[in-house]
């Protein structure tokens, strides 16, 4: 079996046919994920409204002095057992993973035991497949202290492999909250002018952001829940910059908490911020189209020139060669 697949491995026209089928199923996903992408928004506010109902249901019971019950989502029983046993919340448990998955929009303890579940499992299993492919499969003609070092690599990427995950995550997230946030507080202070409370505005941004972006509509939801239900509505504030990790945001929070407590206009500040915001998104825009022409020297000098030269000389090349 393990020679067949090493024969396959090594086969270019199985290799060529392989790479093309899975090329021809990412096109097909490509095109067909959109199809389903209102079941992901459903899903998504589904859990954001289990979110505000857990901080209701938590400040309720914190005001009447009961026992408190979660809301929140419980993992796979594997998974919970797993991390149980091995004690992984004491020593792989990091604060800064907490705040990076709640940066990322998983919330609750559920995503945090999987992550701790994963930063185990991962790393073990690709030493074990690196230990397969490089000492069984592949029969490499390397000294064994190479071999080790390659499967401990493969393990310490698998140990880094779930931080990328949630890097990647977050920063997507950001990018979608950072395009749609000007239009967001354009929104809001159409809705403060208009004379409506500080809550009831984010309630309404929350609903018309939803089709620009599901993030910020679900950032903008919880702090609505949080507003209502907080005592402090300061926190409120605080939170949705921690959530968000933006530093425009960041300023608006600042600017909402400055207003809450002196009082001041809120209009003209979020006029300013959405200006602002709105300026800072175009000079990435443009910083982004200044730096393309040095990304598109090395292609072009590999396969532009190449294939210009070829059509430039290859005529006078075919003619000089009949001419021999």
């Amino acid at each position: 079996m393990i020679d067949f697949l090493v024969t396959k491995l090594h086969d270019a026209r199985f290799m060529t046919m392989l790479l093309a089928a899975i090329a021809v199923s990412a096109t097909a996903y490509t095109l067909i994920m959109p199809l389903f992408a209102g079941e992901g928004l459903a899903k998504r506010m589904k859990a954001v409204a289990s979110e505000r109902e857990r901080i209701r249901q938590r400040e309720r019971e914190r005001l009447t002095k009961t026992e408190k019950v979660s809301l929140r989502q419980t993992p796979k029983q594997v998974v919970s057992r797993v991390v149980e046993d091995f004690n992984l919340t004491k020593w792989l448990a990091q604060e800064a993973a907490r705040e990076k998955l709640t940066m990322a929009g998983y919330r609750g303890q559920a995503p945090y035991i999987t992550f701790l579940f994963f930063r185990l499992v991962t790393p073990i299993v690709m030493f074990f497949g690196a230990v397969l492919y490089v000492f069984v499969i592949s029969h490499m003609e390397k000294s064994l202290p190479v071999k080790i070092g390659m499967c401990v690599a493969a393990a310490y990427l698998g140990l880094q492999a779930p931080m990328l995950f949630l890097k990647n995550a977050i920063t997507k997230r950001q990018l979608s909250i950072k395009r749609a946030f000007p239009d967001a507080l354009d929104l809001l202070l159409i809705c403060i002018e208009s004379g409506m409370s500080i809550e009831t505005a984010f309630r309404k941004v929350s609903t018309e952001i939803v089709t620009q972006s599901i993030a910020l509509s679900e950032e903008f939801t919880l702090t609505t829940a949080e507003l209502s239900y907080l005592q402090d509505r300061k926190v409120a504030y605080e939170n949705l910059a921690k959530r968000t990790g933006l530093e425009g945001v960041k300023s608006v929070c600042l600017a909402l908490q400055q207003s809450e407590r002196y009082g001041t206009p809120l209009g003209q500040s979020l006029r300013v911020m959405a200006q602002e915001n709105r300026d800072m998104r175009m000079n990435e825009a443009e910083k982004k189209a200044a730096a393309l022409p040095p990304k598109l020297t090395v292609p072009m000098i590999l396969f532009f020139l190449p294939v210009l030269f070829v059509v430039i000389l290859g005529p006078t090349g075919i003619k000089v060669a009949a001419m021999q």
